[in-house]
C-alpha cells in the first residue's frame, strides 16, 4: 500500500472585481485616484448617506467592493477644465445626461 499525496485544492480567492475592502483597505485604495478618505470619514459617508462609496455589511461589519469602489472613485474625477464657468457648463452637461 502507497500512501498517496491528497490532490491539492485550488486556491478560492474571490476574482479581483468582487474583492471586498475592509475600510482601512478602501481609505489606501482611494488614495490611488487621489482621493484621501480617513476610514472614519467612509463611515460617516456611510451612516450619513451623503459623499461615499457603495458599501455593504457582513454580519455588521463594512466591506467595500473593489469594482463598485473604483467605479465611485473614477465618478469624483472632474474632466480638465480651464475656468470656473467651464467646470460649471461641465457639471450641467453631466446632470442632463445622468441617469435617473
Amino acid at each position: 500500500m502507497t500512501d498517496a499525496l491528497p490532490t491539492p485544492v485550488p486556491e478560492t480567492r474571490p476574482h479581483f472585481s468582487t474583492q471586498l475592502l475592509t475600510r482601512n483597505e478602501a481609505s489606501a485604495a482611494l488614495v490611488l485616484f487621489g482621493i484621501q478618505m480617513k476610514p472614519s470619514t467612509l463611515a460617516r459617508a456611510w451612516s450619513t448617506g451623503k459623499g461615499g462609496p457603495p458599501c455593504q455589511h457582513i454580519r455588521g461589519k463594512p466591506y467595500y467592493p473593489r469594482d463598485r469602489l473604483e467605479a465611485w472613485a473614477r465618478s469624483q474625477i472632474s474632466e480638465p477644465a480651464c475656468s470656473a464657468r467651464e467646470r460649471d457648463l461641465q457639471r450641467r452637461e453631466a446632470r442632463r445626461h445622468a441617469p435617473g
